[in-house]
């Protein structure tokens, strides 16, 4: 039997108080001697228990020492975690899954601070989503209460949960760009710049952000000031504490997108050129593809609301990802995902720029091709928007595709759809091998084309492929 590799997860360097590893299938987390006490007192009282009962905290268990893979005298236990899906970042996230998560961690202050414990920060990369379900998976970060400490990652969550929402549900921007380009969000003093003068005097806006990034102003131009005011600032009670949660809680939840209008393709699935044989037709060959290969994660690209994803949970998909660079189609599959209780993850998606390997080294958050390696794919009605409307080669288009999953549905779209022919209407048409052969060509240098069919009333054509070359 071939021996399992120890891995280190690249993003878990920063955390003295332990790191976290992928063991063969296993996810595996140090706990070191210096977070033995605080671990102990948490475990042993019973808070990270409740904690995942309540559904705050990813599960875990401790592992006798004769299953650890380490031989390191500075680790004091070692935990398993189950293994998240797949996991995303906040610039993948819609509005309302941003939001959701911000609940999720304010609830789970609120939960700690009711049993003597706290969370040392408030990175929103420590909450992942299973399907529509925000988990927080940093144990490490959860430690017991100080009498009278103040919030410590109240800045951090300022910058990474409350002010992206702000952008888009005061000033109408999407978080996504920003938040991708400074992964450490964005900072109040930025965000007041943008606020509207109309917008400035509400109570929490005063005190949350515009008073905020007078201080920080100040704190940038005097920072020993700064630092005696810090020090001298006086307790802050558990009643105070919890009274500031509650407020930024209150104030979240009545958060909306202020851009609710109309976009690009958020009612595609209602609007589009099919006639409804060819979406019945549609739904079937993506149920017969799942049926046969029986895909534990698949991923759908440019997946609208859902409606493909859905049929391939129905027939035997075990979870699906869904990609989508619609912002508003994107938190309506967020939305169908709740309330059908799905193994659907919806996330937004620049097909055209996917999310690189970012952070230290440009390890600590991988991007898109290192993340979506999976089992299975569909792609209907996808293709064109990057070889058309985004110039790029069909070969590159093809090999992209196939490069994520050994086996999958590809739809093409030709000429002379109506789709395309308005992506062509103001522009010159400079695509001379944009048609099914040159497609069905490429395919076949990669892979076995195990079924296509002409979807019904249009020129549209479904290929089913199996990888034949890595």
């Amino acid at each position: 039997m071939a021996s399992k590799s120890l891995a280190q997860v690249p993003g878990s360097f920063r955390d003295p108080a332990g790191k976290v590893y992928v063991f063969g299938n296993q996810i595996l987390r140090t706990v070191s001697e210096i977070a033995r006490s605080d671990y102990s007192k948490l475990r042993d009282n019973g808070v990270l228990s409740k904690a995942v009962e309540a559904g705050y905290l990813c599960e875990f268990k401790e592992l006798e020492k004769d299953q650890w893979p380490f031989k390191d005298s500075t680790i004091a236990y070692v935990l398993e975690h189950p293994r998240i899906p797949y996991i995303s970042y906040p610039y993948e996230w819609s509005f309302h899954q941003l939001k959701a998560a911000a609940l999720h961690h304010l609830d789970f202050q609120l939960f700690l601070l009711e049993n003597d414990a706290v969370l040392s920060d408030a990175t929103a990369y420590n909450v992942q989503f299973v399907g529509s379900k925000p988990i927080f998976i940093d144990l490490l970060s959860i430690r017991p209460y100080k009498k009278g400490e103040f919030w410590g990652g109240y800045r951090q969550f300022c910058e990474q949960f409350l002010n992206p929402l702000l952008l888009r549900s005061v000033v109408g921007i999407s978080h996504n760009a920003w938040f991708r380009g400074s992964m450490q969000g964005i900072t109040t003093i930025d965000l007041a710049k943008l606020i509207p003068k109309t917008k400035r005097f509400s109570l929490n806006m005063l005190t949350q952000v515009m008073l905020k990034a007078k201080l920080d102003k100040k704190a940038i131009h005097s920072p020993d000031s700064a630092v005696q005011r810090a020090k001298s600032c006086r307790e802050l009670s558990k009643t105070a504490y919890r009274g500031l949660l509650t407020q930024l809680r209150n104030w979240i939840s009545k958060l909306t997108p202020a851009d609710k209008g109309k976009t690009i393709w958020g009612d595609y699935a209602d609007v589009n050129t099919y006639s409804s044989q060819g979406v019945d037709e549609k739904h079937q060959f993506v149920s017969d593809f799942v049926a046969k290969v029986k895909p534990k994660i698949l991923v759908d690209l440019g997946c609208n609301t859902g409606n493909y994803s859905v049929s391939a949970l129905s027939s035997g998909a075990e979870y699906v990802v869904g990609f989508d660079f619609d912002q508003q189609a994107v938190d309506l599959g967020f939305s169908r995902a709740q309330k059908l209780n799905l193994p659907f993850l919806s996330l937004y998606f620049d097909a055209s720029n996917p999310s690189p390997d970012q952070g230290w080294m440009q390890t600590e958050r991988q991007g898109f091709d290192s993340r979506t390696k999976v089992d299975a794919l569909i792609a209907l009605a996808f293709e064109h928007h990057l070889a058309i409307a985004q110039n790029i080669p069909l070969k590159q288009v093809v090999e992209w595709l196939i490069n994520i999953a050994p086996q999958g549905i590809i739809e093409f779209v030709p000429k002379s759809d109506p789709t395309v022919q308005k992506m062509l209407a103001v522009r010159e048409d400079i695509f001379p091998d944009y048609h099914v052969e040159e497609f069905e060509k490429q395919i076949k240098s990669r892979a076995k084309i195990v079924k296509k069919q002409i979807v019904p009333d249009s020129d549209r054509c479904l290929f089913w492929y199996e990888r034949t070359k890595a």
